[in-house]
């Protein structure tokens, strides 16, 4: 009887169970099992315990492969270390929000109290007055926001979200919508945490950018979103004794992507970060494992190696229990590490190359450097003609933000910071007042301003404009009023926000305006209010305050060299110090010594010149031995999680280092394109070897007459080597013209037409085949005789004028130039031997030919003088290229060597560098490194090099 009954109990007590488990199965997915012990002990019938276990089937991340150099030297590497992950636990239901932000919110501090970062791969940081903004544009940005709003298409965004600013999407996600930020109440307050009341700015974005990242993981629950890579044992240890408050919190053993000498090889790596929703769709059309957790190459050979270096996953069935904590795991099936990839880079040469460039293009700035306030063009003066005022490089220490100006007003700033903010302060009120009068009182005419003021007021109309309160689609810029304003003619700031008031440019949802039916003078006196406001703690408009403050010496050049001191910008000695504070050490002589010593780089002033790029390739092969790209960027600082103030520090320098200089800066190539007319031309039959064009300075078959840079004076009769020689433009004008005639009439199209075909044969037509973003060329399609020079619309990249230059060093093969090597499995075993394959040959070139081009190039450097000291050979051909009268040129040139024997040639630019007798020496300097032809520490001495000649002759 006692066994009937105790039958009877337990199977009600199971069945309830089982429909128990069908309703949590329901609840949970198929793939979720619940598993209950019931155990009877002694003949007696109870439930001894009840277990919750979810069994989940969990992707084991793979060994990321390595990179090398073309010597086996390493360049991107793992390093095991700590990540701090969360998963969502949180049963659905009111309140969610609020305990999953406040885990969060209590996760981040615990990490951020050890000095660790929490991720910031998002498309908003915050800028430099504290300000939400996009750090993509375009196709990205609207990419961005359909993820954010949850359209599946970019087309299925509504206006109002295609519109978005920052703000609206940290409220939507934030505030008001789909994460409920302004849920979290704090224990100790019990006050409610709106979106900028009781979270700062800070703290609001990234608990955002958590919950974001957690909500991509969404589809797949109890999968764990990384919160920090690379924590230290501190943080490590604070979370694990606070496990019991952090519900779904766990550290997991990860590995973080480390670069060796970063900022040398950055351009040409890349890095590592978080998968974006368009990537993970391009990746799992190659392999389906890809989730939204992965962390993929971003940039560079890290990005086009991505599915070779990523590797193979593992998996593993886990049972965790309802905190997420593993209770058990098995099937577990190891992952494959990925594959190592070998570069053709020469490690040591590309590091070389890059302090090279950094040390001449400092030079090219102390030649220019003048003790004056500001650069007055004389009439007629040409871009060689000008020179840096040192008052601009004073400034430049604040506008690129080589001074923090920020510590000017905190509580341990020094006596010489707190004297130049007491004097910034005074200069801001008296600036606003003024302003305020000009829009109110006086109503100064534009052109009658002062520059000071006519700066200020541009700034007002960018900013209204940045802001959507001018609003750029209903202006008509055909408008009189419009082009008065645009082109500083005779009209007042004040007539033309009135004007624009009344032609309904202004959105005046954005001004604060208590009724949509104010008047005009309504609308205008909360326009002015909006500029004041918008003006107070907005960074670029005190830079140009500093700007005229330094001018007009109410900030003295002393204060900010000591300041440089105080800040530790640079490190001098006590002597040196003691002399500037004395003032027996000038500033201007203080500020040229650092920029000698490069204590203070080109990058850092971001003046003119301040970028420059180099490609040096194997001649032989197509293969790319060093690819330089000045300035730079600490790629380990993008990679594990980018680190937001870094990236908005780069976002902001004025130097734009995230630009690859090498292979996406386009320019005219100048006259390092004759080469292409010269080919052209002996073969097409327009010109022989021996054929002689009269330069007489003004070619005057076209109008109007192009010049010969020997204008007024004259080359005379020379042939087509002399031509290369000399940088004739006059030759080559004529050669462009005689191209283009058609029975004797002159027909732009044909000449181009035919330059245009051996542009292509040189590879000038496309991309030069580096497996990196490279932007695409473009060859002229206007004016035949100025194009047959280089100009035109000629630009291309300098890794486009390498594999040109390396086509004319071996007469003829034209290859598509790799930057890959070999790639092993991790066990070193060969898989793939990457051999660059050629584009195309210039078979019918006849080596008399190839003779005269090699020679006159041969000629172009024997006439420097400072190439006469070395003992290899070098053929080259330099190019000045105009991009405004008010900048200098840009400076170009080519070159091969040995030239009896072609090994390497080399292409190198400076942008805005004056002359190509700076590039020029530039890749002398290299020349002379890679043959060893002088001590190393000699080459790489680490200061600016005196630069010579300089002179532009408009080649």
């Amino acid at each position: 009887m006692f066994e009937r009954i105790r039958d009877h109990i337990l199977n009600l007590i199971t069945s309830r169970i089982f429909i128990l488990m069908i309703a949590l199965c329901v609840m949970f997915g198929s793939l979720v099992h619940r598993v209950f012990i019931l155990q009877i002990v002694n003949g007696e019938n109870y439930l001894n315990s009840f277990q919750l276990k979810i069994e989940k089937k969990r992707n084991i991340s793979s060994t990321r492969g390595n990179i090398y150099d073309r010597n086996g030297d390493l360049l991107a590497y793992n390093e095991l270390a700590y990540a701090v992950t969360i998963e969502d636990v949180y049963e659905s239901g009111r309140g969610k929000n609020a305990n999953l932000n406040a885990t969060v919110y209590k996760l981040i501090q615990m990490i951020e109290k050890n000095n660790d970062q929490v991720i910031s791969d998002f498309n908003i940081i915050l800028d430099e007055d504290n300000n939400y903004t996009f750090t993509v544009e375009g196709t990205q940005l609207l990419r961005f926001l359909a993820d954010v709003y949850g359209e599946p298409y970019i087309t299925d965004l509504s206006y109002e979200h295609k519109t978005a600013t920052p703000d609206d999407v940290i409220n939507y996600l934030g505030g008001t919508g789909m994460f409920g930020v302004g849920d979290y109440t704090d224990p100790d307050d019990s006050k409610s945490f709106e979106v900028g009341k009781g979270y700062s700015k800070e703290d609001t974005l990234k608990i955002i950018i958590i919950r974001y990242a957690m909500n991509a993981n969404s589809f797949q629950k109890y999968i764990a979103t990384t919160v920090a890579s690379d924590v230290c044992e501190q943080t490590v240890a604070e979370i694990m004794e606070n496990s019991d408050d952090l519900p779904g919190v766990s550290i997991a053993e990860d590995t973080v992507r480390k670069y060796v000498n970063s900022v040398y090889f950055s351009q040409i790596v890349g890095y590592t970060g978080k998968v974006s929703t368009d990537e993970l769709t391009e990746l799992q059309k190659q392999d389906s494992t890809y989730n939204m957790n992965d962390v993929v190459g971003k940039a560079g050979i890290e990005q086009y190696m991505e599915t070779d270096l990523q590797g193979t996953k593992g998996s593993e069935t886990v049972y965790v229990d309802n905190l997420g904590k593993v209770i058990e795991s098995r099937n577990l099936i190891q992952p494959v590490a990925g594959n190592d990839i070998y570069l053709t880079i020469d490690a040591k040469l590309q590091e070389a190359v890059y302090n090279i460039l950094e040390q001449k293009i400092a030079g090219i700035l102390y030649a220019k450097i003048r003790n004056v306030k500001e650069y007055v063009a004389k009439e007629n003066a040409s871009s060689s003609d000008i020179i840096i005022p040192i008052y601009d490089v004073y400034y430049a220490l604040i506008n690129n933000s080589v001074i923090d100006v920020n510590h000017f007003e905190a509580s341990d700033a020094t006596d010489t910071e707190k004297a130049v903010y007491t004097a910034f302060q005074n200069k801001e009120q008296n600036v606003l007042a003024r302003i305020r009068s000009e829009l109110f009182d006086e109503k100064t005419v534009y052109d009658q301003l002062s520059k000071e003021y006519q700066a200020y007021e541009s700034y007002i109309v960018s900013l209204l404009n940045s802001k959507g309160v001018i609003m750029s689609d209903a202006v008509d810029v055909q408008d009189a009023t419009y082009k008065a304003w645009t082109n500083d003619e005779n009209i007042s700031l004040n007539e033309y926000l009135n004007y624009a008031i009344s032609m309904n440019w202004i959105d005046v949802t954005k001004i604060d305006l208590d009724s949509q039916y104010s008047d005009s003078e309504e609308i205008f006196s909360k326009l002015a209010d909006f500029v004041e406001t918008n003006l107070q703690n907005n960074t670029e408009f005190a830079k140009r305050m500093y700007k005229y403050m330094i001018l007009n010496d109410e900030i003295t050049a002393r204060q900010l060299c000591l300041i440089l001191c105080e800040q530790g910008c640079v490190s001098v000695s006590a002597e040196d110090l003691a002399k500037l504070q004395g003032g027996s050490y000038s500033p201007y002589n203080f500020m040229l010594d650092r920029i000698k010593n490069l204590d203070i780089t080109p990058a850092q002033l971001a003046l003119d010149p301040c970028t420059g790029s180099v490609v040096l390739t194997d001649v032989n092969s197509g293969e790319v031995l060093a690819l330089v790209s000045y300035p730079s960027y600490d790629n380990n600082k993008m990679a594990n999680g980018v680190d937001s103030t870094y990236f908005s520090q780069l976002l902001n320098d004025k130097s734009s280092p995230l630009i690859n200089y090498a292979t996406q800066q386009k320019t005219a190539p100048g006259s390092t394109y004759k080469m292409v007319s010269a080919t052209a031309g002996l073969q097409e039959r327009y010109i022989n070897t021996n054929t002689q064009f009269n330069c007489v300075g003004i070619f005057e078959q076209v109008v109007p007459s192009p010049r010969c840079w020997i204008s007024p004076g004259r080359h005379g009769n020379l042939n087509v080597s002399g031509a290369i020689e000399n940088s004739c433009n006059f030759f080559f004008y004529q050669l462009g013209y005689n191209m283009s005639l058609v029975n004797g009439v002159y027909n732009s199209e044909t000449g181009l037409n035919v330059l245009t075909k051996y542009a292509d044969l040189y590879g000038l037509t496309d991309k030069s085949g580096v497996e990196i973003d490279e932007s695409d060329p473009q060859v002229s399609n206007a004016d035949s005789v100025r194009s047959a020079i280089g100009q035109g619309t000629n630009n291309f990249t300098t890794v486009g004028l390498a594999r040109y230059v390396t086509t004319v060093a071996n007469s003829g093969t034209c290859y598509n130039l790799s930057l890959l090597d070999k790639q092993t499995d991790h066990d070193g075993n060969l898989l793939t031997d990457y051999t660059p394959s050629v584009r195309n040959t210039l078979d019918d070139v006849p080596d008399n030919y190839w003779n005269v081009i090699h020679t006159g190039m041969r000629r172009v450097v024997e006439n420097k003088d400072y190439f006469s000291d070395l003992s290899v050979h070098v053929a080259g051909k330099t190019g000045t290229a105009q991009e405004s009268r008010s900048r200098a040129n840009h400076a170009l040139f080519v070159c091969y060597a040995p030239y009896e024997n072609p090994e390497i040639a080399i292409a190198t630019r400076v942008a805005f560098g004056y002359s190509s007798d700076y590039t020029a020496q530039i890749a002398r300097e290299i020349v002379k490194y890679y043959y060893a032809l002088e001590d190393e520490e000699e080459i790489l001495n680490g200061t600016a090099d005196t630069m010579v000649g300089g002179v532009t002759n408009g080649d």
